[in-house]
């Protein structure tokens, strides 16, 4: 049998771990259906803060390359203004991590 003295008894010390919450980035396809203006509209009414001017760049970057990345953030924003222009009827790409 073996004792133990009351001051010796050993504490695990719990490892910290930062992790950050997940990016992600929102992108708008470009199609036949939707016309500048909506997309403009659309993103200016979904994203915050985003100027008219910048809405047209993005629009018209949907346009002329294909696709555009509106928006970059928290994983669960993202989810949220990606559902919110899909409801508007822009054609989105899946979600993408960043």
């Amino acid at each position: 049998m073996s004792s133990s003295s009351p001051g010796s008894s050993t504490l695990l010390e719990r490892a910290r771990t930062e992790q950050r919450y997940p990016q992600a980035r929102v992108i708008v396809l470009d199609d036949d259906v939707n016309t500048f203006q909506h997309v403009v509209d659309c993103l200016r009414k979904i994203i915050p803060g985003m100027s008219e001017e910048k809405a047209w760049a993005l629009a018209n970057q949907v346009d002329s390359k294909g696709s555009a990345e509106v928006w970059c953030g928290p994983l669960e924003q993202a989810e949220l203004y990606h559902q919110q222009l899909a409801s508007e009827g822009l054609t989105m790409a899946p979600i993408e991590r960043c």
